[in-house]
């Protein structure tokens, strides 16, 4: 548990974080019937006739109460920065806590997975209607928290067991990833109980978590081939460092070098915090994969 001084400070970066106004989007477009199937574009705000494509997914613990809208101030930012942006929703869990929880359930299996695999099959259609200067050449997927664990397992769908319904015949056109505090590890996410035991919920529970771990685990479903980088705050309370480095390390043990960028005296929610310098600071790793 984190003292007194760090859960003060995380709260107080969580509170920033959030305190930014919401911002809607240029376009909205649906990649299913249900409410929560559907992307938000962000046209860049720069003159540049072409621009890289940054697609988000968002964080929350995979959890119902959080939803897209609280990343988009991060997109707004993105796009201030010459980037298009698509900001992806998808289905999470109940509003109901978890049998003899007190949060909410964490995502749904397997209709979290469903969403950000049709998504991304979507998007590329979707983008030239709705953002006609995205240059889809230059696709960089990023996410937050749960989020960078769905942008992970999104750009390894190729790698995936051959009986998965989402598995791709060949890795996804993408510049790369840039995974920010992901939920990278789940044997190391239950370890240390991150989000109460989110990931341990998204796969269904006990019972089931070993059988599907192998189709959701990111640490599982190494080596992509895709250029990958991790951010981490080293003060992270939320998602620990040692989620990140366990990734890492089953990267390197299977043959992929994985960057990761560990950023001092950085909690959880900086790295989506338009008022934060990490912010600037993942930017510029996106744009080094984009630009």
């Amino acid at each position: 548990m984190p003292d007194d001084a760090a859960a003060a400070r995380a709260a107080a970066e969580e509170e920033s974080a959030f305190s930014h106004p919401h911002v809607a989007p240029d376009a909205t477009a649906a990649y299913g019937d249900h409410p929560d199937q559907v992307i938000d574009f962000y046209a860049p705000r720069t003159d540049e006739p072409l621009a890289p494509l940054v697609v988000i997914l968002h964080g929350g613990a995979w959890r119902a109460p959080y939803d897209r809208g609280h990343i988009t101030p991060f997109a707004d930012y993105l796009a201030r920065r010459g980037f298009a942006v698509a900001n992806v929703e998808y289905r999470r869990g109940a509003t109901l806590p978890a049998q003899g929880g007190t949060a909410p359930v964490a995502g749904r299996w397997p209709d979290t997975f469903d969403d950000v695999a049709a998504a991304l099959d979507a998007l590329p259609d979707l983008v030239r209607e709705a953002v006609p200067r995205a240059d889809l050449r230059r696709t960089v997927l990023t996410g937050h928290s749960a989020g960078g664990h769905l942008a992970l397992w999104a750009a390894s769908r190729h790698v995936l067991p051959a009986d998965a319904a989402w598995r791709t015949s060949g890795p996804a056109p993408l510049r790369g990833v840039v995974a920010l505090a992901p939920i990278a590890d789940f044997a190391m996410a239950e370890k240390l109980d991150v989000c109460g035991n989110a990931a341990l919920q998204l796969l269904g529970g006990e019972g089931k978590f070993s059988d599907r771990q192998r189709y959701a685990d990111p640490a599982l479903l190494l080596p992509t081939g895709i250029a990958t980088t991790l951010v981490q705050g080293r003060t992270d309370v939320v998602v620990p460092q040692a989620v990140a480095e366990s990734y890492a390390e089953a990267a390197a043990k299977a043959g992929e070098v994985v960057g990761l960028t560990l950023l001092e005296d950085v909690g959880h929610f900086p790295l989506i915090d338009p008022a934060a310098d990490a912010c600037a600071v993942v930017a510029e790793e996106i744009a080094q994969l984009g630009w």
